[in-house]
């Protein structure tokens, strides 16, 4: 059988064995040490420039590593994780890619004693299944969820380290007066809570935080076009049409 035939760009370099494996670690840990410094109660802000020219101040590990552009697969996949935790769970974006790092970090004195891979990833598959079992059994507690007082603890938990700690009782409120907005529940007594599709930040310029609120509707942020019209309605009457209201001059061509 015939080998196949691989039609490579010039400047590109194919890597095997060893060398490939530590390099992806070498990888894995530089994404870790540039949003290591924001993780805790003393975390750091980074300035990011967003492709607008905008000045950015975060340190949030998701925000943070989605503004850094990679080439290396093992840096993209670090990025992927802290996509995917801020997606499924909403926090821990950062305390996901610490960890993950520093187990690449313990990992490496095993790869270079010639230990297999596969017999690496089965001891951390069988340490993750531990943990979880200690953490069923040992420090898990059960939460009431219909109880204000213990969800508003939990938010807090989360936004103790982000920049809006200063506001914390009213962020910790409208965040949760917006989840009790969009919950939904279904048959068979499952709740869904999509704040993807039906939670929205609208931003006006303007205003203060502490002018910050949750409206329990919906919003459309429009400038008013005359300065005759109205600014509020009571109990308006509302047309909703498929089609523009905006007058189109017609197309003529005429020669004199």
């Amino acid at each position: 059988m015939q080998a196949p035939m691989l039609v490579l760009n010039q400047n590109s370099r194919r890597e095997s064995g060893r060398k490939v494996q530590l390099g992806n670690i070498k990888a894995a840990k530089t994404i870790s040490d540039v949003i290591r410094t924001c993780l805790g109660p003393k975390a750091m802000l980074k300035m990011l420039m967003d492709p607008m020219g905008g000045i950015v101040m975060t340190n949030d590990g998701n925000a943070i590593l989605r503004e850094i552009q990679v080439q290396h697969p093992a840096a993209k996949s670090m990025i992927e994780i802290s996509r995917t935790q801020d997606e499924e769970v909403g926090d821990g974006t950062t305390s996901v890619i610490i960890l993950a790092g520093e187990l690449l970090k313990h990992a490496e004195p095993f790869l270079t004693e010639s230990m297999h891979p596969t017999v690496i990833i089965a001891a951390y598959r069988q340490a993750l299944e531990d943990a979880v079992e200690i953490l069923r059994k040992d420090i898990a507690t059960p939460v009431d969820t219909t109880s204000h007082e213990e969800m508003i603890k939990i938010i807090r938990s989360s936004l103790a380290t982000k920049f809006m700690k200063g506001w914390s009782d009213l962020a910790c409120g409208i965040a949760l007066d917006a989840v009790k907005c969009v919950h939904m529940e279904e048959k068979g007594g499952h709740s869904e809570i999509d704040i993807k599709r039906y939670a929205k930040v609208e931003k006006v310029p303007g205003g203060s935080i502490d002018e910050s609120q949750i409206l329990d509707g919906v919003m459309f942020n429009k400038d008013v076009t005359h300065t005759g019209m109205r600014r509020r309605i009571e109990n308006p009457r509302i047309l909703m049409l498929d089609c523009n209201l905006e007058y189109k001059k017609g197309e003529s061509q005429t020669n004199l």
